[in-house]
């Protein structure tokens, strides 16, 4: 028997085939990350290295070409590029998409490792990683206040923010911005170093000598024993100027006698502000699988607990967060799926004239988009823009099979058979057409995910989502929709007024299309010569259009990013970031502007600005970039 006839002979059988799809697809939907774009891993590894006090050229020579010539022998490597800048190589190892992250990066770690004896001894161990997309914040918390230092906000973010913000949901890792962390700084006098016949070197000898933790041991006794521990590290600016360098004609040289000790910051060479105002950010890092709309939520729902963790006087922001796109853009194709939805049915209802008739294949869409969702939970697809518009795109083909399938019952219906007889003859008769409609549709869309490159991985889940929702809107119309219309199809006796207009509008578009094609079919050779310019038209429009892998959109920030010369200083590049601040200040539609200084090296500023709720940056933008060309920046290069 034809599971058409099954479906239809057994009506709680088919009806819970397609409960069982909705609730299957359910559970899927709320199980599955949601993302902006699909996930592309592309194998690049980095390895960035450090070492103190190396100028650029240093590093150029005796770190970053060692390590180049040992990496360019790895197997599958598209482009190696390297950037060297004071105490820190970084080069990044791009490889062809074929090849595994993973097994990329174990061979640079072996490849880094065979020439780790030919490196500076001095240098600090190369860190190597692979790049991911996802490794940039998705959130950033601005922890500014007029009574704290940026020493104590830092030490405060460090011991009270941070963990708290590390339990959020999907937190991979929360890092610090702008941090001025405590250090004891130490700044020799020349002229007085020279008086004593001492160098640099004698002091930080001295300091090492001094400032150290050594294990004391423990003391035993007959019943008892005790650990012995030896305050031998320094702990204030006083016990560091104490510290005797040598002995010069009987009387001890302390660092007091040749340096200036005071407390102060470890590096200063990066800082972070928000509305011109210095503060100390935290960077929410999500992890790779993680819901970005989730992790905002859920860090955004911690930022009270913080702010009563921290004390009076200390002010917790939310500077920029990165999720709220993501969610105006899901939120849109959600609507755009609705209004979907409205016009589908407004077209059905228009063309088939009867409620009773229109609502079968209206039954199809939901059951085929909720059932595609459990096919991408089971090839580990996301939700995202793209897999949302195969949705989108799906709304107008999953009908296709069950209004073919309706109106061929339907045709039967009205010759006289019984609804019952109608729906199993009519199936039978169409059953095979159904099975090479939605093949042809799969087999259309299914393919673009085997495309090679970057387009194919990025267009990979918009295909097979869109082939999945055809699939099971094809199983649909050979269960659901035979039984349906074997339980609500009627032979209608008397037609009604809305029938009759449909069908003199009908019928008229079919009289139109007749006389059109009654001219087309007499100047026969106009309606070719029209096609052939209109081919033509079409390659020339196709090769002067702009070519991109994605549209420009408005995300509602202005992200600016500055690169000083090099060797250029922090102060020297926050006073360029500050000239951009004050310009997008004098700008009613940004209500946030949060500068990155010195990130990832002191020669380079960041600067996103994000416009009032409701509000677009486009207009803006044009604005302030005339206005950038136009001012009179502090030393101007």
């Amino acid at each position: 028997m034809p599971l058409p006839e099954i479906a239809i002979r057994r009506p709680v059988f088919a009806t819970v085939l397609s409960l069982l799809i909705v609730l299957v697809g359910w559970v899927a939907f709320t199980q599955l990350p949601v993302r902006e774009y699909p996930k592309i891993d592309e194998p690049v590894v980095t390895v960035t290295t450090r070492l103190a006090g190396a100028s650029s050229e240093v590093m150029e020579s005796t770190v970053t070409k060692v390590l180049e010539d040992s990496l360019a022998g790895i197997e599958g490597v598209d482009v190696i590029t390297s950037i060297s800048r004071p105490e820190q190589s970084q080069i990044t190892v791009r490889f062809r998409l074929e090849r595994d992250p993973d097994a990329a990066a174990a061979e640079v770690r072996d490849k880094v490792a065979r020439v780790r004896g030919r490196l500076p001894q001095s240098v600090d161990e190369p860190v190597v990683a692979k790049v991911e997309a996802d490794a940039f914040p998705v959130i950033w918390i601005a922890l500014s206040s007029d009574r704290y230092s940026p020493l104590a906000l830092t030490d405060l973010a460090n011991r009270i923010a941070k963990p708290v913000l590390q339990t959020a949901t999907g937190v991979a890792e929360v890092r610090v911005f702008g941090e001025r962390r405590f250090a004891m700084r130490v700044r020799p006098d020349p002229d007085r170093l020279a008086a004593y016949g001492l160098t640099v070197q004698d002091l930080e000898d001295a300091l090492r000598r001094a400032n150290l933790e050594v294990p004391a041991g423990r003391v035993e006794s007959q019943l008892r024993e005790f650990n012995v521990t030896a305050a031998t590290d320094l702990r204030s600016a006083s016990a560091f100027a104490d510290v005797v360098i040598r002995t010069a004609g009987g009387l001890p040289v302390r660092i007091g006698d040749v340096a200036d000790v005071a407390e102060g910051a470890a590096d200063e060479r990066t800082s972070v502000r928000l509305n011109g105002r210095d503060t100390v950010s935290l960077g929410v890092i999500r992890q790779a699988t993680a819901n970005p709309l989730e992790l905002s939520a859920s860090v955004r729902g911690l930022l009270e607990r913080v702010q009563g963790d921290l004390p009076a006087g200390v002010d917790v922001q939310v500077a920029n967060d990165n999720s709220v796109f993501i969610d105006r853009s899901i939120r849109a194709v959600y609507q755009t799926i609705l209004e979907a939805v409205v016009l589908v049915t407004l077209v059905i209802v228009l063309f088939l004239r009867t409620l009773r008739a229109s609502i079968i294949p209206l039954v199809t869409i939901p059951v085929s988009l909720i059932g595609a969702f459990a096919l991408m939970a089971l090839f580990g697809f996301s939700i995202n823009t793209l897999t949302l518009l195969a949705l989108v795109l799906a709304i107008g083909l999953v009908v296709d099979d069950a209004i073919v399938v309706l109106e061929n019952i339907h045709r039967h219906i009205e010759a006289g058979m019984t609804p019952l007889a109608a729906a199993i003859r009519g199936s039978r008769e169409i059953a095979f057409a159904v099975v090479a409609m939605t093949l042809t549709l799969a087999a259309v869309y299914a393919p673009l995910a085997l495309t090679p490159g970057r387009t194919g991985r990025l267009f990979a889940e918009f295909a097979l989502a869109l082939a999945g929702a055809v699939l099971v809107s094809g199983f649909v119309a050979l269960t659901l929709s035979p039984m349906m219309c074997a339980k609500l199809l009627r032979h209608q006796q008397r037609r009604g007024w809305f029938d009759r207009s449909m069908e003199r509008v009908l019928q008229a578009l079919v009289h139109g299309y007749v006389r059109a094609l009654d001219v087309a079919l007499r100047w026969r050779w106009g309606v070719v010569g029209l096609m052939l310019a209109s081919a033509a038209a079409s390659v020339w429009l196709l090769r002067t259009t702009k070519q991109e892998l994605a549209p420009l959109e408005d995300r509602g920030v202005i992200l600016t990013i500055v690169n000083a010369p090099d060797g250029a200083t922090a102060a020297y590049t926050s006073r360029y970031a500050a000239a951009i601040e004050r310009i997008g200040s004098d700008y009613p539609e940004f209500d946030r502007i949060f500068a990155l200084i010195g990130n990832p090296t002191v020669s380079q500023a960041t600067v996103f600005s994000v416009p009032s709720r409701g509000r677009s940056a486009s207009a803006a933008r044009w604005h302030w970039c005339a206005r950038w060309r136009r001012a009179s920046l502090p030393y101007r290069a």
